[in-house]
């Protein structure tokens, strides 16, 4: 997954913490205007939507005359798929994974315990399809099942 840049980062807070995944999107003024104190032109903020457009990032459609935007995924799948590319980057998976669990709080652990525990009794319900990856099958494998890639 692409990294974000400052700039495309806050277009996507904005996307994130403004629409719902039930709406048709916002559109380029409804973003440049939620990024307060940050004095962008109405062509940068649209630049920058069009290039999240391009990376798989937002989805667009038109209405009208304008386009409207939406996060393709939640801002959890989006972390959870940078989290699995840095496991990707270096020698040992476990070794980062177990260093990872050292540096976590108490309450952290616990619901990282709790989501495992649901895992393996088959009942955990937020799962999320990760598009760069298939399962043994060729079927989408799902973001929480990648880690075994």
């Amino acid at each position: 997954m692409t990294r974000l840049g400052d700039l495309e980062r806050a277009v996507m807070d904005v996307l994130w913490d403004t629409v719902p995944s039930t709406s048709d999107g916002v559109t380029v003024r409804e973003v440049a205007d939620a990024l307060h104190g940050r004095e962008l032109a109405y062509t940068t903020v649209m630049t920058v939507l069009d290039r999240l457009a391009g990376k798989g990032m937002v989805q667009r459609q038109r209405e009208g005359r304008a386009w409207q935007y939406r996060a393709t995924a939640s801002r959890e799948a989006h972390i959870a798929r940078l989290m699995l590319d840095a496991l990707d980057l270096g020698g040992s998976r476990d070794a980062a994974l177990v260093r990872f669990a050292h540096s976590v709080t108490g309450t952290e652990a616990d619901v990282l315990r709790a989501a495992l525990g649901a895992e393996a009794a088959g009942s955990l319900t937020d799962r999320v399809e990760d598009p760069r990856t298939e399962d043994r099958a060729g079927q989408p494998a799902l973001a929480d099942e990648a880690t075994d890639r």
